[in-house]
Order: C-alpha cells, then sequence, then structure tokens
C-alpha cells in the first residue's frame, strides 16, 4: 500500500478568511517503509503570514516572496498523491487549506483526488483518552527523537508523523514473504503454503522478552487497565 504522510504550514489558523498554504511537506511509505520519495514546497502565499503563526513556523514573508504560488505545483502535488491513503494529523486543518487553495483554481476538494485520509489525532485520541495527543505529546511517549523541532516545519514534522504513525499501528505488521524478482510490485503479495517450509523456531532471549513486556505495560496503561491478556495464564506444560 502506498501512503503519503503530510504536513502544511500557513499564514493563520483561517482558510475560510483568507489564510493560505506556505508550506507542503509529503514523505512517502511504501508497504509501511519510508522510501525517500518526499515532496517539499515552499510557496508564495500572496499575502503576509500573521504574528502568532512566524512565532510557530518562523518562515518570514521576505523569505517566500519569490516562491511559486500554489497554482504552479498543484499538478505536480496532485500527481504526487494520486490513489495515495493521505495521513495528517488533525486532517481537518489541512486538507480544509488545500480544499481552499485548489477552489480558488477551479479544482475538485482535495479528497476527491487521493485514495483517502487518515488522521492521527483521531487514533491517538482513542488509543490514549484524556491525554495531550500533540505531535510533541507523541513523540514523546512513543520515543519517537524529535530534538531538532525547535519550530514547526512541514517536511519535518512529516518525517516525525511517519514515525509516530508506524509506531501507533505496529500491532497492524503482516506477515509477508518477499518473493524478490523483477516482477515484484508493490501492494500484492504472493499467497504461500508454509506447511512446504521447515520453520525454525527462535525463542525471546531476556532483552526481548523484557521488551515485549515493557510494551504489554505500556498497553495496559494507555487501556485504562482494560487489556485482557494478563488474564489468561499459559497452560501447564505435561
Amino acid at each position: 500500500m502506498r501512503q503519503i504522510v503530510l504536513d502544511t504550514e500557513t499564514t493563520g489558523l483561517s482558510a475560510e478568511n483568507g489564510d493560505r498554504i506556505i508550506e507542503i511537506g509529503c514523505v512517502e511509505l511504501l508497504s509501511r517503509k519510508l522510501t525517500g520519495n518526499n515532496k517539499h514546497f515552499y510557496l508564495n502565499p500572496e499575502r503576509d503570514s500573521h504574528e502568532d503563526a512566524m512565532k510557530v513556523h518562523g518562515i518570514s514573508n521576505e523569505f517566500l516572496r519569490d516562491k511559486p504560488k500554489f497554482a504552479a505545483v498543484a499538478d505536480e502535488l496532485l500527481d504526487y498523491l494520486s490513489g495515495a491513503e493521505i495521513i495528517i494529523h488533525n486532517a481537518p486543518f489541512d486538507v480544509g487549506f488545500l480544499s481552499k487553495e485548489l477552489e480558488r483554481i477551479g479544482r475538485a476538494p482535495f479528497k476527491t483526488h487521493v485514495l483517502s485520509v487518515t488522521d492521527t489525532l483521531l487514533m491517538a485520541k482513542e488509543l490514549f483518552p484524556g491525554k495531550r495527543n500533540s505531535l510533541d505529546a507523541l513523540c514523546d511517549r512513543l520515543e519517537v527523537d524529535n530534538s531538532s523541532r525547535t519550530l514547526h516545519g512541514a517536511l519535518l514534522d512529516a518525517e516525525l508523523l511517519a514515525d509516530v504513525y508506524i509506531n501507533l499501528t505496529r500491532g497492524q505488521d503482516a506477515l509477508l514473504i518477499d518473493m524478490g524478482g523483477a516482477e515484484h510490485t508493490v501492494g500484492t503479495a504472493e499467497l504461500i503454503d508454509l506447511r512446504g517450509f521447515d520453520l525454525p523456531v527462535i525463542a525471546a532471549n531476556d532483552q526481548e522478552a523484557a521488551a515485549h513486556d515493557a510494551v504489554l505495560t505500556q498497553l495496559d496503561k494507555a487501556s485504562g487497565g482494560k487489556t485482557v491478556w494478563r488474564n489468561f495464564q499459559p497452560a501447564a506444560v505435561a
């Protein structure tokens, strides 16, 4: 599956009141792996940023004067995003701004150009109810290094969010066998009868077992003690 983690920076908080996008950062994942095929745009918003917004992103109005306008990069952006699942933290904000920019150039709303939109803020609220779920808070909770984030930046934030998303969904990994070869296609997997293989059983060592127990403890705390596996005891070996 092709996924794009996306973030924007803007001149302010209200697309409806005329605020514009000044930066777009996109990070590509294929089969939950970073590919390095990223996109990054600075944009001339044709207006100045609000003072409070500049304190967040640190991008000066002067720096953006000679940057392309959204209309100039729209086709390249939409071609890149086409057919992908888009992953955004607090998606209504970014999607609202992107749709408004598309509306200005006579294009259809953002969601019509992509496969789907996933909001990691909603995911985090379900996993960690009642806790702070900002990107910085999630980085701290999930042990994602955000030490380089002194100001908000669309590409940096998208890279951090990609790591956060992989940690949030780490239980969704599938056991697939890569058959290799020139005809291998991302997003498809050949079904293999594993009964024909002599598969070794490798027991976890003490360090791995401790790390596994730490993850279970974290999930216990996040669910408010509602996990069920702690109630099961392994059957006695005869």
